[in-house]
């Protein structure tokens, strides 16, 4: 699996997200109950930033319209939302966030 820089961990905070770009496409970098989750940065429902919203208990909240997804499987978990959002593997490699965009390596998926 190939993965690329996305931001440094003391970039992410705790219950909390960031928008970064990793070659060009939009990712939401969130850490949420200890754990750093990468997730496409825009809402399913209405192109909005998903990094704009509210992170809590695993979860990412659209600030327009309220759509929460699970920061695990990308899965819509609230209204209007119901198509999930693709979601990218992590890893922590000293003070990096590591995010791989190869879907073809068990990697986003929706």
């Amino acid at each position: 699996m190939s993965y690329v820089r996305a931001c440094l961990l003391n970039e992410v905070p705790e219950e909390g997200v960031v928008a970064v770009d990793v070659n060009g496409t939009r990712v939401a970098v969130a850490r949420s109950r200890g754990e750093v989750h990468a997730v496409q940065d825009n809402c399913s429902h209405s192109d909005v930033p998903l990094s704009e919203g509210e992170v809590y208990d695993g979860v990412i909240e659209c600030w327009l319209h309220g759509s929460c997804f699970d920061l695990r499987t990308g899965k819509a978990d609230g209204n209007p939302a119901t198509e999930p959002v693709a979601v990218y593997p992590t890893r922590i490699d000293g003070d990096e966030v590591l995010i791989s965009l190869n879907t073809d390596d068990q990697g986003a998926r929706r």
